[in-house]
């Protein structure tokens, strides 16, 4: 099944709120084995709150629907930093996973990156994420880790990621 990618704009508050509603569930779905519900809770809140998807839209942050027919199964969130495109967020539902969507929406990201003079792919992983060797498999390099503070006694942990194209 081929996927489609609707893109949210800033002034779409209804569709702001069901973004915020579909990215907080799988977030908490997905990153709560991983990093704890106590973490979690407060990177949603901190990344995925309507007033924070509001604020990244303002910012230049380009939000997407990923969606096989006409069900949201995933999200995207991604922006133009230096000589790349950084993907801020890729996520699937859990039902969608491991179908080899991946590919598609990387494929969708280099199409939005081209046209800008981007010539790679960057994005942070948890260390611990499981999901990182679907990046890996999909030709992205660890170039780094990094470890910063996000507040309230919480960090991400990550290595940093670039596919160049």
């Amino acid at each position: 099944m081929k996927l489609t990618y609707d893109e949210l704009l800033q002034n779409e508050d209804k569709r702001i709120a069901l973004m915020s509603s579909v990215a907080s569930k799988i977030v908490k779905d997905y990153y709560d084995p991983i990093i704890g519900a106590a973490q979690n809770d407060y990177m949603i809140n901190m990344f995925q709150s309507e007033s924070s998807i509001k604020r990244q839209l303002a910012d230049g942050m380009r939000y997407f629907f990923v969606r096989e027919a006409d069900e949201i199964i995933g999200f995207i969130c991604i922006y133009p930093r230096g000589d790349a495109m950084y993907l801020n967020k890729l996520y699937l539902s859990s039902g969608s996973r491991g179908k080899g969507f991946a590919r598609s929406m990387i494929d969708f990201i280099i199409s939005q990156s081209k046209p800008l003079g981007l010539s790679a792919i960057e994005l942070n992983v948890n260390k611990n994420n499981p999901s990182k060797f679907i990046y890996e498999k999909l030709g992205f390099n660890r170039i780094r880790s990094e470890k910063n503070d996000i507040g309230s006694g919480f960090y991400m942990d990550d290595y940093v990621y670039r596919l160049d194209f």
